[in-house]
């Protein structure tokens, strides 16, 4: 992340669907496998240990869940943040949904709303860390993998807002509500220091991740003005935060195309982006050649080539990780989680020929 030689490059991967999981014990893969470790299979496949730290970072009390309605097809139920959501139950495998959920309504439609949801956001509430936690301090103090300072998926300032807002809410909001905007982007950025605080405190970590998922298959879902108005003074103080405890690498994870930010968020100091999703236009490889070592990189190799057979999967890897690997600063990893179009001898495959581009051996 450095860009600075190092005896092995790790060997990550996001996660996959359990339906992905499902068709692999169908093809041999061994089902106790499946069923050790919080990502399925990750120690049986040889992939790298990533602990995050266990703080919760949500509504406490949450605002759910609590099951409204129950068919034979769907489940409309309001979710921990207060969303109220429509989910189709067949075809769900291992808690995995086959489509995104209909969200229905969200916890703040009206300024006055926000209002209510303050309370469940102190962050010295019991429970944001686990009782153990001290325990899990010792352990990591003599860890050999990186620690990371906010579970993945758990806290971003677009990704926070939206949960309460939703997407389409939130886009008028810039306009219609720019107060309570900045309302809530203080107050969550108040939140997470401090929430923090203790955590970093007892334990040094080794990255901080963002999580924002504030882009879609051809653009960002807000402009370079919203960004520089809303979350550029933000980022600035959790950032700021952040490298105040030692920590100097900071990931920021997307889904879609927000390459017309990236430049704003190399401002903020953000030194990594991932996981860099193809079919939404990303290549690492035209990303360094703009942005050259500004930025490190996790993800970009392409999942549907997976799908394929493995003159595709050999292709896709040859083409990126090893002009990559030589410049530094990458890890690669495919663009999201593994879905279950591929294989299992095809995921086999993939590891085996990314291990011996690593200079590693899969277990």
């Amino acid at each position: 992340m450095r860009f600075q030689p190092v005896p092995r490059v790790p060997n990550f991967e996001l996660g996959y669907w359990g339906q992905t999981v499902e068709r692999w014990i169908g093809e041999g893969m061994p089902p106790e496998e499946a069923d050790r470790g919080g990502f399925y299979g990750h120690s049986f496949f040889g992939i790298d240990d990533r602990p995050f730290l266990p703080v919760k970072l949500g509504p406490l009390p949450p605002l759910g869940p609590e099951i409204l309605e129950d068919t034979d097809r769907y489940l409309l139920c309001r979710d921990e943040d207060g969303a109220l959501r429509r989910a189709l139950k067949e075809g769900t495998v291992r808690g995995t949904r086959p489509s995104m959920d209909q969200f229905i309504s969200f916890a703040v439609q009206e300024p006055q709303d926000f209002e209510q949801l303050k309370p469940h956001f102190d962050p010295h509430t019991p429970g944001r860390y686990p009782p153990d936690f001290h325990a899990l301090v010792a352990q990591w103090r003599h860890r050999d993998s990186p620690l990371c300072a906010v579970p993945n998926g758990a806290f971003g300032l677009y990704s926070h807002l939206r949960r309460y807002l939703g997407t389409e809410g939130l886009s008028y909001a810039w306009y219609d509500h720019p107060h309570l905007v900045h309302d809530m982007l203080e107050f969550f950025t108040d939140f997470l220091i401090e929430t923090l605080r203790p955590g970093l405190a007892a334990i040094p970590c080794d990255y901080f991740n963002l999580f924002e998922d504030f882009a879609f298959k051809t653009g960002p879902l807000l402009s370079p003005r919203i960004f520089r108005e809303f979350l550029t003074p933000r980022y600035r103080r959790i950032i700021e935060f952040v490298r105040a405890h030692a920590i100097d690498i900071i990931w920021f994870d997307s889904d879609g195309n927000f390459e017309p930010l990236i430049p704003l968020l190399i401002e903020v100091g953000v030194t990594c982006i991932w996981p860099l999703e193809v079919a939404a236009g990303n290549d690492p490889r035209e990303t360094r050649r703009r942005f050259g070592r500004a930025l490190a990189f996790s993800g970009g190799i392409d999942k549907r080539a997976l799908a394929r057979d493995k003159a595709a999967i050999r292709a896709e890897l040859e083409a990126k990780i090893p002009p990559l690997l030589a410049d530094g600063g990458y890890l690669p990893t495919l663009d999201h989680a593994v879905p279950p179009d591929i294989s299992y001898d095809n995921w086999c495959y993939y590891l085996e020929l990314k291990s011996k581009m690593l200079g590693s051996s899969p277990t």
